[in-house]
């Protein structure tokens, strides 16, 4: 399973593509915009990123709902570099321009799909990738993890290639959850990414480990 990096701060990324715990990354205008700060360009940023980090997905989303206005911020994204992934909302408003974008080659993905109906007719008008939001999902009650898993079984059973990326993966049960429920990727923040190396047994191995340590004999320097 892959693990999509959501940010858009440069130092975040290179650490984690740099400890080999980053296949691509998940932003929005709106990360892109507080990363930039209110003296920087968004656009140039992302462009940045993609200049970059040239062998991995960069996964961005649009800034529109209505049709054209998405099919004209997805060119124009699409123009920053071949890996990008223009992320569409989907809705049927915007269901025509993810169609067009795909016809010109444009890498698309399908944002905000909350079931395996949903997914399928993203698959179906094109997306390359759907995004599942896990947290959504559990705050209205529902079981995001066994959305995951329903896509994926859709997916499978139906030959769809398309991929499947949990979003809002906010710990390392759900972390898990998601990978064995059969996503083809996580998205997690840097903070959740470096909270999945915690846990409380860690802790005290690593006590008793550097207990065990000091109790053993220094070696003796042999006189020359």
């Amino acid at each position: 399973m892959r693990i999509f990096l959501a940010t858009a701060r440069l130092e975040e990324i290179r650490w984690a593509v740099e400890h080999g715990l980053a296949d691509g990354v998940s932003t929005s205008p709106a990360m892109l915009a507080d990363a930039a700060g209110a003296e920087g360009d968004a656009r140039e940023l992302l462009g940045e990123i993609c200049r970059h980090w040239t062998t991995m997905p960069i996964c961005v989303s649009v800034g529109a709902i209505d049709g054209a206005d998405v099919y004209r911020d997805g060119r124009e994204l699409a123009r920053l570099a071949d890996h990008v992934v223009v992320q569409v909302p989907m809705i049927e408003d915007s269901v025509g321009a993810m169609r067009q974008l795909r016809a010109e080659g444009v890498r698309v993905g399908a944002m905000l799909v909350f079931n395996a109906a949903q997914a399928l007719l993203a698959a179906k008008a094109g997306a390359t990738m759907v995004s599942i939001p896990v947290d959504q999902l559990d705050a209205h009650g529902l079981d995001g993890v066994g959305v995951v898993r329903d896509v994926h079984d859709v997916f499978r059973s139906d030959g769809t290639a398309c991929d499947l990326l949990a979003t809002g993966v906010r710990d390392a049960a759900r972390f898990a959850a998601c990978a064995v429920a059969g996503a083809d990727a996580v998205s997690v923040t840097p903070d959740v990414l470096r909270a999945l190396f915690l846990h409380p047994l860690t802790d005290r191995g690593v006590d008793q480990f550097l207990n065990e340590l000091a109790r053993r004999p220094k070696a003796r320097l042999t006189p020359t």
